[in-house]
């Protein structure tokens, strides 16, 4: 008796204190002096704890003596509950512990902590070793709605790297903002290194097998193990819909297929991505259509589940006794796309202006209108993800290429066999500036220089190159490679096995023979007398990026000097032998014609 009246004298002289010593501490009339971090205008980046002098209730469920459950506060007078799942809660904790505890938030005060308005958060360590290895949350809207999509989530992050990050919540408003970041692309919640995610925007009542996901899952692959992630591939299992007989009000519930549908595979190929520039992702391979069944993935975990005892705080405790979960890993997921996967269409993607740093790909392009711009407008920047200019976009919409790459003689890069046209508006300043989401763009651009690519002859190679470089939506001049004697037929590149490596491998040839080229022109622009001075921007290059982008336009402003030059002089047979060289990346036979 004397120490706990000790316990509680000091508290009150402590909380005393603190008021004393921090006038700029808020203060709530009924709880007392908040705790420190609430309403800032810093990353809160914790629950914040009770007031001070609060006294948690503590509720032991299976009669051992010690809490299972802790009834506690945080700001604003928020009720939320700790459910102790490893047993090792003690009376005198502020809070449960994030290794295997759950978390619910009665987020509108009704009472109810697992139910409409709540955040629930659940860690599971499946290793033993009290540190956290998996982390659920169900966010539930706040109220019942006729639709199960999109209210609410559903989503798992599993720590393949062990690195201790998983999601992000902003606790100022008790929110699940999985897209916060710092910086340019450093995200809150774990995208970086080796890590995954399943996700759905649905509220788990509203979902018939919880073993399943939407995006189900998100790999993010680290090959060279510095913390960062250079690939990332998102599998997407298309929900149905039916009505549920046990759902009294608002039947409507999710049915995933089992099988994946919707596929993207984005690659850093120059592995630049850095301190700054966490995210810097250069092209993107989609395939959508009939996909692949992946229910034989099935994940068995130890300790995933929770206390049933405390069943009665959930609206839908049926996540908290899961001891697995269906989806293709980091292992298979490749394989299964290009092995098991029946696909309708591939969309290929190139950051042709390097300024994405979203966390998940170069945001795919629609095969629509070349001039039409803007959200929903029907362009080819209608995704309302999509870089409005700056990227390339190419369409196989009959999956006749199977998603293999070639490297074209008439620009050096890489292009999507099959594809039955592309189109790259060009940005080349990245004034349309993307970064990982298209909303801070200021003003989306209203004119742009744009290329449109085709494959006349049906072979599976683009043989037609059409150019519209004043931004009149017309274009003005069109290149058959044909008619010029160049071969459209190039080495085909299957990636269905390809490791990390060959994909930097494969960029650093490119850049490396795109930079060559370049050189062969400077020697071509010089025997014909032009000053190429002008361009001393583009005459140095030190990385594969510069390589690469220098590499192209340096070439392409000595062509059209030298276009302008011939023709300036009449001479036919030099413009024919220019197109050829250009066309057919062989500066060498124009020098040869001197």
């Amino acid at each position: 008796m004397k120490q706990r009246l000790l316990f509680t004298l000091l508290a009150g002289l402590s909380a005393s204190f603190a008021a004393a010593q921090s006038p700029s501490r808020s203060s709530d009339k009924t709880t007392g002096n908040q705790y420190w971090n609430s309403d800032l205008k810093i990353v809160p980046f914790r629950l914040p704890l009770p007031p001070a002098g609060y006294k948690p209730v503590y509720i032991d469920l299976d009669g051992d003596g010690d809490p299972d459950i802790l009834k506690s506060m945080t700001k604003d007078s928020i009720p939320v509950l700790w459910v102790d799942d490893d047993d090792d809660m003690k009376e005198g904790d502020w809070e449960g512990d994030t290794d295997s505890d759950c978390l619910l938030i009665d987020r509108n005060k009704d009472g109810k902590y697992g139910s409409f308005g709540d955040l629930v958060i659940d860690w599971s360590d499946t290793d033993g070793d009290q540190l956290a290895d998996m982390q659920v949350i169900a966010d539930y809207p706040s109220s019942k709605t006729p639709k199960a999509w999109p209210n609410g989530h559903y989503m798992w992050v599993l720590d393949t790297d062990h690195d201790q990050v998983f999601n992000y919540v902003d606790w100022n408003t008790f929110r699940l903002e999985s897209w916060e970041h710092s910086g340019t692309s450093d995200f809150f919640p774990d995208y970086s290194g080796q890590s995954m995610f399943m996700k759905v925007h649905a509220a788990t009542n509203r979902i018939a097998d919880l073993r399943l996901n939407w995006e189900n899952p998100f790999l993010f692959y680290d090959p060279d193990k510095d913390g960062l992630s250079e690939m990332a591939v998102r599998l997407v299992d298309p929900p149905g819909y039916f009505n549920d007989p046990k759902q009294q009000t608002n039947p409507e519930t999710m049915r995933l297929s089992g099988k994946v549908n919707w596929v993207s595979i984005a690659v850093d190929l120059d592995n630049d991505n850095g301190t700054g520039d966490e995210f810097d992702f250069d092209f993107t391979l989609g395939f959508r259509g009939e996909g692949f069944d992946y229910r034989d993935q099935v994940h068995t975990f130890k300790n995933m589940g929770g206390l049933a005892a405390a069943d009665s705080f959930f609206l839908d405790p049926r996540f908290r006794h899961l001891d697995q979960l269906i989806y293709a890993d980091h292992e298979h997921a490749l394989p299964l796309i290009f092995n098991r996967g029946k696909w309708d269409q591939v969309y290929f993607v190139y950051d042709e202006d390097d300024d994405c740093h979203r966390w998940e790909r170069v945001e795919f392009l629609d095969p629509l209108d070349p001039f039409k711009t803007g959200t929903r407008k029907g362009g080819i920047d209608n995704n309302p993800q999509s870089d409005p200019a700056g990227d390339r976009g190419e369409w196989d919409l009959d999956n006749s290429g199977k998603g293999q790459l070639y490297i074209s003689r008439f620009d050096g890069r890489m292009h999507l066999y099959g594809a039955e046209w592309g189109c790259w508006r060009i940005d080349q300043e990245a004034a349309a500036y993307q970064g990982w989401d298209r909303r801070i763009i200021k003003t989306e651009p209203k004119t742009f220089a744009t290329v449109k690519y085709e494959d006349s002859d049906n072979n599976g190679f683009f043989d037609k190159i059409r150019y519209d470089l004043d931004g009149d939506t017309t274009f003005e001049q069109t290149v058959d490679l044909k008619s010029l004697g160049i071969d459209d037929r190039c080495e085909l590149i299957d990636v269905s096995r390809f490791s990390y490596r060959d994909y930097t491998n494969l960029q650093k040839k490119t850049a490396e023979q795109l930079w060559q080229n370049a050189q062969a022109a400077v020697k071509a622009a010089k025997q014909y007398g032009l000053n190429t001075a002008w361009y001393a921007k583009l005459l140095s290059a030190y990385s594969v990026q510069e390589k690469y982008h220098n590499g192209y336009w340096l070439q392409f402003y000595i062509y059209k000097d030298l276009e302008d030059l011939f023709m300036r002089k009449g001479d036919r047979t030099l413009l024919k032998a220019l197109n050829k060289a250009y066309y057919g990346s062989d500066w060498k036979s124009l020098t040869a014609t001197r």
